[in-house]
């Protein structure tokens, strides 16, 4: 079977202030075994009291990558310099190709701010290769009702299909580089095997439960597992009731360069992505 590895997150802190995160990557530094991922912050559960003035962050760039968010509890309000706006709520997801450059912004939802709530939520950074870095920014709401349900064998569980294939599901999101992306489902005492295509990077996510991946020790709550993929299949076993978001992509095997909201190649790209947003090139919010 193939090697497991366990990660705690590496660091805590709050993304403007309404995401109280921890980071499992970067901070961990497992960037090549995590690769086309570049970042996992897991927000919550942390419970906000109502407002008038929804929390969040407020206008910022990125350039050279995705985001991909994924509620779980609460509403997330988005808004960005290309025009697009959405709201996303608990099973949703947002997709947005940065790319080339955009501003954006992520709040609490206004109504669900009002009345407070519990905030759950998972935000991935997703690479981009050298050659697409620079194409058009595009933004995909992908809904739960969008989203198929795949019953694992054995009424052990299901998987939701969010990129990717599984099955014979195919998921909504469309992505750049080939990936899947699956929230999966797992019930105590039952067990799945997942297969993905050889030299693939795969790294498990544990929201709940307890887990044993090819054997591992149990992944609990907010760890996470990596599995270099050699097309055998991995291996879970739940010792409780688990829930669990699957990422497994190819690599992109490129240098990286960063610079806080810039994902690029070299220093001089992340210079000049520095240089365009101060100019306005990336747009602003209104």
């Amino acid at each position: 079977m193939d090697q497991v590895r366990l990660y705690e997150p590496g660091s805590t802190h709050v993304v403007g202030d309404g995401f109280h995160v921890r980071n499992l990557f970067p901070s961990n530094e497992i960037d090549r075994a995590v690769s086309p991922f570049l970042m996992l912050d897991y927000a919550g559960p942390t419970f906000y009291p109502a407002t008038d003035q929804p929390r969040g962050v407020g206008e910022h760039p990125h350039r050279g990558f995705e985001t991909v968010t994924i509620v779980y509890q609460g509403r997330v309000a988005h808004r960005d310099s290309a025009g697009n706006s959405g709201v996303i709520g608990p099973g949703d997801v947002q997709w947005m190709t940065a790319a080339s450059g955009v501003v954006h912004e992520e709040r609490h939802e206004r109504d669900w701010a009002k009345q407070g709530g519990t905030l759950q939520a998972v935000q991935l950074w997703v690479n981009l290769p050298a050659a697409d870095k620079m194409m058009a920014p595009r933004y995909q709401t992908l809904v739960c009702e969008a989203i198929p349900v795949v019953p694992l064998e054995g009424g052990a569980g299901s998987v939701r299909v969010i990129a990717g294939e599984f099955g014979r599901a195919k998921g909504p999101a469309t992505t750049v580089t080939p990936m899947q992306l699956l929230d999966l489902r797992l019930l105590a005492q039952h067990r799945a095997a997942l297969t993905f295509a050889a030299g693939w990077n795969v790294a498990l996510f544990v929201l709940s439960g307890q887990v044993a991946v090819n054997g591992s020790e149990p992944v609990t709550e907010a760890q996470l597992a990596v599995v270099p993929s050699s097309g055998v299949p991995i291996l879970l076993e739940a010792q409780a009731d688990s829930m669990l978001l699957v990422m497994a992509g190819e690599p992109i095997d490129e240098p990286i360069a960063r610079y806080g909201p810039f994902v690029m190649n070299r220093q001089d790209e992340l210079a000049q992505a520095v240089n365009d947003y101060r100019a306005g090139k990336m747009g602003h919010l209104d």
